[in-house]
């Protein structure tokens, strides 16, 4: 596998950071309007929609999705059915403040299971990249003051986004493997796609109905849930998918892990455009030590 870090496959793994980001802000607005296993559900029969003209042809009976139904269905449970769903449910019983930080963790998750699971060698310069690189989080999260990290309290939320990491770096090792999927899938990326999302939408939709048996979950129909539907059925669900699959593939699982730590800083920066905050020193330093974590991370 490709480890060097180029700055197309930079980009590759900066834009679905910055969906993520939006995907997060949009999720909290949706608190009162959807219930969040539901609306995990509709976000991705939404995808499957938009992709139908692409990779319609993956449906089919004689199509190699079939033979291969075990993969898909793995991929789709843990990218499609668990990650944003467990992230939702998050943000109903835990604080913005916490939902990021247990998700800041994402780099020693990923060197973690790429270890015990999946062969991969712990490096020095991988440790001491992602403590630099959840530092430079903490600094984003406690806006430049310690005091605000002493007063976070757990709550069960956290267990959530804490299962969301670790189902997300099982999903991108999983990714690295792709020499198992058949090539007329392997090589059309919304084929690939649509074939997780076909495998999730049956993890997810289970996990919707089991939401309006256990609960008594309410929904507004209207549209601003349309509107956040759109954004999340195609931003952070197809095109951060697409363009974290490329990026997983070329720079490994490991070094994309340091680019989802861009999430809390662009989080942080919409939220300020959005209560029309300027800017301050912290978010600077955060950024540095963020990016000096990619940087000592990928150096040889």
């Amino acid at each position: 596998m490709n480890q060097r870090l180029t700055f197309q496959t930079a980009v590759y793994l900066t834009i679905p950071p910055l969906l993520w980001a939006g995907n997060a802000v949009v999720g909290r607005m949706m608190a009162g309007i959807a219930p969040p296993i539901t609306l995990n559900f509709l976000r991705w029969a939404l995808a499957f929609i938009f992709l139908l003209p692409f990779a319609a042809w993956v449906l089919k009976r004689d199509s190699a999705l079939w033979p291969n139904w075990k993969r898909f269905a793995l991929l789709g449970l843990l990218g499609v059915g668990c990650y944003n769903a467990l992230q939702y449910l998050a943000l109903k019983t835990s604080t913005p403040v916490n939902v990021t930080l247990i998700a800041a963790s994402m780099p020693v998750w990923m060197i973690g299971v790429g270890a015990l699971f999946f062969g991969q060698r712990i490096t020095t310069r991988q440790v001491l990249g992602a403590l630099l690189s959840i530092a430079g989080v903490l600094v984003v999260l406690s806006r430049g003051d310690l005091a605000v990290l002493a007063a976070v309290h757990l709550v069960p939320g956290d267990l959530y986004v804490l299962l969301a990491s670790l189902a997300w770096a099982f999903y991108s090792w999983l990714l690295t493997q792709s020499a198992k999927d058949p090539p007329s899938i392997r090589q059309d990326w919304a084929a690939f796609l649509m074939a997780q999302i076909v495998m999730g939408m049956a993890w997810s939709g289970l996990f919707a109905a089991g939401e309006w048996t256990l609960t008594d979950p309410q929904i507004v129909i209207g549209w601003p849930l349309a509107a956040a539907l759109v954004y999340i059925a195609i931003g952070p669900a197809i095109l951060a998918y697409r363009y974290w699959g490329l990026g997983v593939q070329r720079a490994g699982p490991n070094m994309a892990a340091f680019f989802s730590n861009l999430t809390p800083l662009f989080a942080a920066v919409m939220s300020a455009a959005f209560l029309s905050e300027l800017p301050h020193v912290y978010h600077a330093v955060a950024f540095a030590m963020i990016v000096g974590g990619i940087v000592v991370s990928s150096r040889r």
